[in-house]
Parts: C-alpha cells; structure tokens; sequence
C-alpha cells in the first residue's frame, strides 16, 4: 500500500484503536509494529493490544472514572472496547478480559482490514512528509526515541512501572480461600481470596521487606508511578500499609469463620478457563526466585507454579504540556501525532481513548477536514486538556478520574459524580451530532 494517507508506529491499544478509526473512516493505513523482530521488556508476543501489566481495564460503573470514559468510548465506536465485552473475564464491577483471546480478536481484525498494510519492522525515524501517529508507547525503542527528542527539544520524562504475578490455577490451595467480591458486589466467584491472620501477615511483610529486588538502587523513589507502585515499595511506607492497600480484608468475610480477615490477598482469573490467576495488586519489582519464596508465605500460595513473574520496566513519556495540542497533535508539526501512554495518559483505557481520539483527527487531516477538540466536560476531552495544559515542570501521567472534569454548581455531593457523568454522555452526544460523526459500525465477533 504504497500511497498509505497515515502512517501509526505501534500496535499497541492506542495504535490498534487510532488505525481502525482512520481505516474505517476509508483512509489508507501503514500500520508498524516491531514485535516480534524486535521485542520490548515486557512483552510476551507479537500480537496487536498485548496487555502486559494486567488483565483488568477497571471499573465500568458509571459515576466512576474508568466506568465513564468506556461509556463515551463506546459512543465514538471503539474497537477494542467492543472486543474486551466480547471477551472479557468474571471481575465484579470491573471489565477483565482474556487477555490472549483479546489481543488475538485484535490482530485478527486488523490484519484482515483491507485499508489496512501491517509492516513487520522497527521504526527508527519519524516518517517525513506524511500523517503520522506515533503509538509506540512507554516503551519506546532507544532509536526512535533519540530521533523523537531531536524533534521536539525537550527532555523524556519517565518513571518506572511495575507488573503482577500470575499463579497455576492448579497449585492454589483451595481449601484456604474462599471466593467472594467485595461489599458481595460483582459475581461470587468472581475474586479468589487468600486470608491471612496477623502471624502470617507479619511474618509475610518482613520477608517482604527485607527481600532482594532488582530494581536500580539510584532510582528515586519520585520515578515509580503512584497509580501502579511495587507492593515492596508500599510495605516500606508503615507497618499497616498493605493492610489499608493491596491486602485490605475490608468488605470480605471468610465464610469458614464468619469473620473479616486479618488481610487478604485477591487473585483474579486470567482466563475464561480459570486456569491462571493474578495477584491483584502485587506489582513487583523483587527478584524472581524471592518472588517464589515471599509470595509462597501466602498460605493459599505455599505451593504455587509462577507462570508468569511480577517485574519492573521504565515507562517513558513526553512533556506533552509543551509538545501537544488537545487534538492529540504536535505543536511543531500538525500532521504529526501521538497516542497512548507515550502522551501521558496512564493505563489501558486512557491509552485506548487517545488513540481513538488521535485517530479520528488523523483521518479528518487526510480527508481535509479540521482535527476536533472534545468538550472539557467529557472525559476524554478533560484529559486530552489535562495533560496538553498541565504545569510542564512537574508534569505526571494522569489516568480518568472526575477530579479533571470541570465540577458542577449546587449539586450536593453524593450526586455530583453522577451529574459530571449524565453531563458529560450528553455533552459527547450533542457535539457528535453538531459535526455529523458517526461511530463506524463494528465487526461482528465469534466465539
């Protein structure tokens, strides 16, 4: 497809979103990815949409952030929020998916899409004289990110991030959990969860403490990502850290002893088949074998086969205050843009709206029309303004939440995020009619 219209560098969840937009939309697409002639730290495949960290994309119910932005996601027609229903896994009030089946229904699609041209080849260059988005992600290879800081001058910010653990199903000790939701809510099986009493919990949190891990000694503690910190770095802060954290038996009561735990710990199905659980909330960046020897002091884990190790990796991004438009465009150059987590926005479903939005305003530039702002009262739009006018001297990845989003008048504060929420459907909905855009219609999905 030589005379592609835009060019996507990346076929993470942001690039898989912004080239099915700019594709559906009857524009011609070069679609890279590197993977798997070049692999990354932390992924496992090739396949498009890899979730690497973990398999839940949050919460869906409304008058949350993450419940919010999908909501409006599916409005503008997102593809791969349309697969994660289609293939997603028991986790309460949050949509979890079968993280293979997911980015395998992803790939399948974008590889079969006829506006679509797949380049199995690192990009070491931004493509000159062309739209470009560039979706390559926190971890972008050291060649493109030298060329990407001659062009814009500024300094990369970056942090580290950190991923969970994922147990055998068959080498959990089922007679100690029990499987329940917090509060009851979601399914019952939903959550597998292993109690410990006080003496197991001490003795687990200073192993924990005085364990070896691989992360650099000279990194500060100011680069680990708030929203996504190693639980040995959480232990560090008190003696009852993980019990207000990660380990919170709150909302939870072992029906073997009608009573609420000392602490727990939940593990969350990775599959539809149950065969593989991840330790909710145990990001880590501790060696492999003190992974095994720590995490077995969990009484339910003293045997368990680690399919899959908790690890740290450098997440880097750009000082989009500076760089970007709210359009997702570079300031310096308009027809180049960025998505996903590159931009500043953090976790799956920011990452997936910015593509999204990156994408529609790529496939307007081709087609001659003006990229689009999104009203400040939608959450997508409050966070392509949020890190496009943040202060650039402290400038963090910042995720959905209702504290980026313009606050109502006179509306009492239990009400308020469901306001914000109502607001911002309606306000997505009116502007969508206002520019005569339609979401393109979706694939049909098979089991």
């Amino acid at each position: 497809m030589a005379d592609a219209q835009v060019v996507i560098v990346g076929a993470g969840l942001a690039g898989s979103e912004a080239a099915w937009q700019v594709a559906s939309r009857g524009v011609r697409v070069r679609l890279y990815e590197m993977r798997p002639v070049k692999m990354t730290e932390a992924h496992t495949t090739d396949l498009f949409a890899e979730l690497v960290c973990s398999n839940s994309l949050k919460a869906q119910s409304l008058d949350t952030g993450p419940g919010l932005l999908k909501e409006e996601l599916r409005r503008l027609g997102s593809l791969l929020l349309h697969v994660a229903a289609h293939t997603q896994v028991p986790a309460g009030q949050a949509l979890a998916v079968d993280r293979e089946r997911f980015a395998r229904a992803i790939t399948d699609i974008i590889l079969g899409h006829p506006n679509i041209e797949v380049v199995r080849e690192e990009v070491t260059a931004i493509p000159p004289d062309t739209i470009v988005i560039i979706a390559t992600g926190p971890l972008t290879s050291q060649p493109l990110a030298r060329d990407l800081f001659k062009l814009t001058g500024e300094n990369y910010l970056f942090f580290y991030d950190a991923i969970a653990p994922i147990v055998d199903a068959e080498t959990i000790d089922y007679d100690k959990t029990f499987f329940a939701s917090r509060y009851g809510k979601g399914g019952e099986d939903d959550y597998l969860n292993c109690p410990l009493n006080e003496e197991e919990y001490r003795a687990f949190e200073e192993a924990l403490l005085k364990a070896e891990v691989s992360l650099h000694a000279d990194v500060s503690p100011k680069e680990l990502f708030e929203g996504c910190l190693p639980i040995e770095v959480i232990a560090r802060r008190g003696r009852d850290a993980l019990r207000f954290g990660p380990m919170k038996p709150v909302g939870l009561i072992d029906p073997r002893t009608r009573r609420q735990p000392y602490a727990v710990v939940q593990l969350r199905p990775e599959n539809l088949e149950r065969t593989m659980y991840n330790l909710v909330g145990f990001q880590t960046s501790l060696k492999y074998g003190e992974q095994e020897r720590v995490f077995r002091m969990i009484p339910a884990l003293a045997q368990a086969e680690f399919l899959r190790y908790g690890q740290v990796h450098r997440n880097t991004y750009i000082n989009a205050p500076v760089l970007l438009l709210p359009t997702f465009q570079s300031r310096a150059r308009p027809g180049l843009f960025f998505a996903g987590q590159i931009t500043g926005v953090e976790g799956y479903v920011p990452s997936t709206g910015s593509g999204l939005l990156a994408g529609l305003n790529a496939a307007r530039l081709a087609l001659g029309q003006e990229p689009l702002v999104l009203p400040r009262d939608t959450m997508l739009g409050a966070l392509a303004h949020y890190i496009t006018h943040a202060n650039p001297d402290n400038f963090q990845p910042m995720n959905a939440n209702f504290g980026i989003l313009p606050p109502p008048e006179n509306v009492p504060k239990k009400q308020k995020r469901m306001v914000m929420a109502q607001r911002a459907v309606q306000s997505l909905e009116t502007f969508l009619a206002e520019h005569g855009i339609e979401p393109p219609p979706l694939p049909r999905l098979t089991s």
